[in-house]
């Protein structure tokens, strides 16, 4: 009992110290943030944010961590590698349904005060995918040009999805953004 009263306490922690994280993301760059500033604004003590973290650094890539081992997770099961039997927009709704679990942690993170290495690492994942199905798809040279505009068009579009107030569900996400790497932006 006491173990699993102890867990509770620190998902509660590091609940309190990720909304405060994103809070002040909103506002400020990483770099700008300090370790007593975000104790105070979640009302837990310095001592205990270093229990669990060595600085805002190690939280933030904790946190990068914890939401790329999901997403790999994610990219596994849905994107094979053998592309023959790949739809895209099975892919696309697990991960506009992960991006909506971690909405406000995904929003911040890709905003202006986010993490440009985490951008990067999404970036570097999903382009890795493609490498394999595109490759198959495509003798000529001009693939890494559609790759690397998938890529960010996917992030574009992942970014503009966040920012909205009240976006589209991840099923009409997944076929809207099916659509156009399938047919481009021609209409059907």
């Amino acid at each position: 009992m006491a173990d699993n009263r102890t867990d509770r306490r620190v998902r509660r922690t590091k609940a309190l110290l990720q909304q405060g994280l994103i809070q002040l993301m909103e506002t400020k760059d990483v770099k700008d943030i300090s370790v007593k500033e975000l104790s105070d604004l979640a009302d837990i003590n310095r001592g205990t944010f270093y229990l669990h973290y060595s600085d805002i650094y190690d939280m933030l890539k904790q946190l990068e961590d914890e939401l790329f081992a999901e997403f790999y997770d994610i990219i596994d099961r849905t994107l094979p590698s053998d592309s023959a039997a790949h739809c895209p927009q099975t892919t696309l709704f697990e991960v506009f349904s992960f991006l909506e679990r971690h909405r406000e942690i995904a929003r911040v993170m890709i905003s202006p005060h986010g993490d440009l290495a985490f951008v990067n690492r999404l970036k570097n994942l999903v382009q890795k995918r493609l490498d394999s199905i595109l490759a198959s798809k495509l003798a000529s040279g001009d693939g890494c040009y559609l790759e690397a505009f998938a890529v960010s068009g996917c992030i574009g579009v992942i970014e503009t999805w966040l920012a909205q107030p009240v976006p589209p569900t991840p099923d009409i996400m997944a076929v809207i953004c099916g659509n156009m790497l399938e047919n481009g932006f021609m209409p059907n």
